[in-house]
């Protein structure tokens, strides 16, 4: 079975962190939320998340797949935190996926994990990093290798749904997407 890290930050879109964590879930795979601190995450339109555990406590831990939901500021809190940086990095060497929505991938572009891929996220969130290793996609969902990312609040179903195939299979991903009456 699959193990999921999504990172919540102060400041998330919470429309993304909990489409990513209850549709992974409805799939079977266990997934871990964890806070930048010990504190309670206020989303950025005022909703309290309650994360499973602190970073600090799962930095020695191996994730199948760590997604990143976007929002502002707390995009900037995980392009910012080292910790953070350090697993993003640690991920990638061990070639395992990598995901982020919406201005989410600015945080994998600080990591290194861009270059030479190609990623889409919220308009202009990645142009405005002037960085021509990354070929910027105005795709809903991106794949690039072990790279998924995705454009915002309104592809955050299709961007789980993916993540849902590359972990499980497309039966896993059909059936999840059934019980959703799309």
């Amino acid at each position: 079975m699959s193990h999921v890290l999504v990172p919540l930050a102060q400041g998330c879109e919470e429309l993304e962190a909990i489409t990513i964590t209850d549709l992974l879930v409805r799939a079977g795979i266990t997934v871990t939320t964890c806070g930048l601190d010990e504190q309670p995450v206020k989303a950025a339109r005022g909703t309290t998340i309650i994360p499973d555990t602190s970073i600090e406590k799962i930095l020695d831990k191996t994730f199948d797949l760590i997604v990143l939901p976007g929002g502002l500021p707390g995009a900037d809190h995980l392009r910012d935190d080292a910790r953070l940086q350090s697993l993003l990095k640690k991920q990638a060497q061990e070639n395992r996926y990598l995901a982020a929505i919406c201005a989410a991938p600015k945080a994998l572009a600080t990591a290194g994990v861009l270059e030479g891929k190609t990623a889409t996220g919220f308009p202009g969130v990645l142009e405005a990093l002037n960085n021509p290793a990354i070929n910027i996609s105005k795709n809903a969902v991106e794949i690039d290798g072990k790279i998924i990312t995705s454009r915002g609040p309104g592809t955050a179903m299709d961007f789980t749904l993916s993540l849902i195939e590359l972990l499980e299979s497309r039966e896993k991903r059909d059936e999840v997407e059934s019980q959703l009456q799309r």
